[in-house]
């Protein structure tokens, strides 16, 4: 007879736990999530699905719905921030890592993660306070006094992540002294002007900002930048604090006419503080367990942020899926040991931000990764979710 399958509960409607839930119902797993927003909204952020991500979102059956709207670029490209002078550049043809690079905004991928889940499946409204292991299963609570049920718990609820700190204890978030500029905005305002169809990240000394349309028509255009600042104002992680653009252009004098263009562009801007966290000594503890930034968060410098969650919920369901309702515990071991290696390796490139400065590394580990065949850790290596 085969194994009874669980019901799980998802802390955190973001990327990772829309995924997650995605995944998860393939294979026969109830799925609930919980999300503490009274309501989704389109927060202004481009967001950029490699083929490493892209490759899971086809599995998941998202991947049409995006093609229709998302912008493909033609190249990865590393440019020098003055003269334009090309570091590096890696043509992104679907066929080089057999599934596309796509950038879009960042609400047409909630959108269309959203588009293949039931309604009802999705709680808003509902602050985690709580986890109670008991028996076989876990209770939560939540801030308006309800509670509910499962046999396991994922906790994808980002870098504030309450599920972490009651699993693993509170971490403080470590800062380097740098704040990200960002904006989405109409192309039209360059009055004619345009970029090159590429993703192209240009490199200063201290600084860099990544360029990029966010629309299949060019009509959308989205920066994020990696800038300096004093560390007394570096205090949070909000993606809703409105920024100086007078400040964003003059952080950016001297850089090449490109950039220049996009930022005389750009009527209004948010920043935001980028913080980092040590990396966890385990991501699970009994029947609760983290996926995405809730256990690996990483600088932005790499764009695999959400694509490492997304990835985690395609191997989180392939483990769950052998197990049934038996060994979730050893499920979620098994999960760690076969993402920790890959997600530490890409944390440490990400907060070193060297990834494609130069030279000709090899990108296949990173961009031809599939998370859908990629081979999971067996028991011997379960000492490296210890």
């Amino acid at each position: 007879m085969a194994a009874a399958k669980p019901k799980i509960a998802i802390v955190g409607a973001g990327m990772g736990g829309l995924a997650a839930a995605a995944t998860l119902r393939q294979v026969g797993i109830d799925v609930t999530v919980y999300e503490q927003a009274r309501q989704f909204g389109r927060i202004g952020a481009g967001i950029q699905m490699l083929p490493n991500s892209s490759r899971v979102l086809r599995g998941i059956g998202v991947e049409d719905r995006l093609r229709r709207t998302a912008f493909e670029p033609y190249s990865h490209l590393n440019r020098v921030w003055d003269t334009g002078e090309i570091k590096r550049e890696l043509p992104m043809p679907e066929s080089l890592f057999g599934a596309p690079f796509l950038c879009m905004h960042r609400a047409d991928l909630h959108d269309a993660l959203l588009s293949v889940l039931p309604p009802e499946i999705i709680q808003l409204d509902k602050k985690l306070v709580g986890l109670d292991q008991a028996g076989d299963g876990v209770t939560l609570s939540f801030a308006d006094g309800t509670t509910a049920r499962a046999d396991a718990v994922i906790g994808a609820d980002g870098v504030h992540s309450l599920v972490r700190d009651l699993i693993v204890g509170p971490d403080a978030p470590l800062h380097k002294g740098r704040i990200a500029y960002r904006a989405v905005f109409d192309a039209s305002l360059m009055n004619g002007g345009e970029i090159r169809p590429s993703r192209t990240k240009w490199w200063g000394p201290d600084r860099h900002i990544v360029i990029y349309y966010t629309a299949q028509d060019r009509s959308q255009l989205y920066f994020v930048t990696s800038v300096p600042e004093p560390a007394d104002w570096v205090t949070r992680e909000s993606w809703s604090a409105k920024g100086d653009v007078h400040e964003l252009r003059a952080a950016y004098e001297g850089f090449h006419p490109e950039v220049r263009m996009v930022l005389e562009a750009c009527p209004d801007c948010h920043k935001w503080a980028i913080l980092e966290r040590e990396p966890l000594p385990h991501w699970s503890d009994g029947r609760v367990v983290l996926l995405g930034d809730a256990c690996h968060p990483m600088t932005p410098y790499m764009a695999q942020g959400a694509a490492t969650s997304i990835e985690d919920a395609a191997v989180l369901a392939r483990c769950l899926a052998a197990v049934g309702n038996d060994d979730i515990e050893g499920a979620f071991r098994r999960y760690e040991a076969s993402r920790k290696p890959r997600t530490s390796r890409i944390q440490a490139i990400s907060s070193a931000n060297t990834w494609m400065s130069g030279g000709n590394e090899d990108t296949s580990w990173l961009y031809g990764y599939d998370a859908w065949t990629a081979p999971l850790a067996e028991a011997g290596d379960l000492a490296l979710a210890g």
